[in-house]
């Protein structure tokens, strides 16, 4: 699962500043895998 979120270059690089929008990127990266 951490493998294919780090394909996400949002989630690889963290260009979010707070952890709660870092989160919520991940949440969005996990949902756009769960739907393919």
């Amino acid at each position: 699962c951490f493998s294919k979120l780090k394909q996400f270059r949002r989630v690889a690089t963290r260009y979010e500043k707070t952890a709660q929008n870092y989160r919520a990127v991940v949440t969005i990266a996990a949902i756009v895998l769960w739907i393919r």
